[in-house]
């Protein structure tokens, strides 16, 4: 098995400079301290955490390109549980990029890899090098586990996961409710509802056509295609339908289905392409309409489309972005509460049951 220790080498300058941990802040003004022509910029703290091997290497060049447009104090956390031999190695570095082609505007970046049992270590190690004038936005790669605890979820103010990774969705959404219940303002940022956002869109906009506001009463139908990695971002599609319309669940029906505010029953298809994007397509069909947003394997853009009998309205938006690191990207300059994720959390939370 190849671990995080086997992968972190005794000089890795893509980390930078690898200094001991009592002497971190020391460190980081000897940096600024050698060029007078950098100046340092952070507008957040953002923390990093993975359990991934090479995750500090693949997280630092994330982070360098992430600055060029939200500057911050990047922290990035790199745990090998595996390791039994408790060990703590600390990194420092800047990412700089010009500004008016004269002054570098630079953003601090500590590296911290542990081993052994790591929870408080981990947690005092992080609080003690935030900057606490700034809030704190926590990227959370791949599955929960016990290191997310409500003392360290009560200072976090954004919480950025992707809940297509994770096996058991409806026990980390669990833990997520039950170690945030001393922090009620937390936003969380999920990726897989970020990889819907021109679906939703072009959806909402389809809408205003009158064809299809004539139709929306007369819906009988919904059907999704989803790649098999991103089920989930096929059910918040369909939760926020459900929220968004004022569907009712038809609690007859065994499989998922939904009762209109007019009392049409509508069916509901979810159908899985190992070809297909994250989301393929989203087509709601009523008795004489289709309204649809596509996307194929491959497109540089997402087809919405309202067709009834010889009416044909199509137009094109631009395609989600999929990498972790372009996910991140968009949720940090959206910002915001997130307060329609929140909405539809927990109707997409029973959907997962079902």
């Amino acid at each position: 098995m190849t671990t995080l220790t086997d992968t972190i080498l005794e000089v890795c300058p893509e980390l930078g400079i690898e200094v001991p941990v009592a002497s971190i802040e020391k460190e980081l003004r000897k940096l600024w301290e050698q060029d007078d022509a950098r100046t340092n910029a952070s507008l957040m703290n953002l923390v990093v955490y993975s359990e991934k091997p090479d995750a500090l290497l693949e997280n630092s060049a994330i982070v360098r390109n992430l600055t060029r447009e939200h500057a911050c104090r990047a922290i990035l956390v790199a745990i090998d549980r595996h390791e039994p031999l408790p060990s703590l190695r600390a990194w420092i570095t800047a990412h700089c990029h010009l500004a008016d082609g004269r002054k570098s505007v630079c953003c601090e970046q500590i590296a911290f890899h542990l081993t052994g049992k790591v929870t408080g270590r981990f947690r005092n190690t992080v609080f003690s090098h935030l900057n606490s004038d700034l809030p704190l936005v926590f990227w959370w790669q791949g599955e929960l586990s016990e290191i997310l605890t409500e003392r360290l979820v009560s200072v976090m103010d954004r919480f950025m996961i992707d809940s297509s990774s994770w096996k058991n969705p409806v026990a980390s959404f669990a833990m997520i409710q039950e170690a945030s219940q001393a922090n009620p303002d937390l936003v969380i940022q999920d990726h897989a509802w970020t990889r819907s956002w021109q679906f939703r869109v072009g959806i909402a906009s389809l809408f205003d056509d009158p064809v299809a506001q004539q139709a929306l009463p007369e819906i009988t139908n919904v059907e999704i295609i989803y790649h098999p990695d991103h089920r989930n971002s096929a059910l918040q599609m369909l939760a926020w339908l459900a929220v968004q319309a004022g569907w009712k669940d038809d609690v007859s029906s065994p499989a998922l289905a939904f009762i209109s505010t007019a009392g049409q029953a509508i069916s509901v298809a979810l159908k899985s392409d190992s070809t297909a994007p994250p989301l393929s397509a989203v087509m709601i069909r009523a008795s004489q309409v289709v309204v649809q947003v596509t996307q194929k394997a491959g497109a540089s853009h997402v087809q919405r489309q309202v067709e009834s009998g010889a009416y044909k309205a199509t137009s094109l938006s631009p395609i989600d972005p999929t990498t972790p690191a372009e996910l991140v990207a968009v949720q940090l300059a959206r910002g915001g509460k997130n307060s329609l994720y929140q909405k539809i959390l927990p109707r997409f939370l029973e959907m997962l049951g079902k």
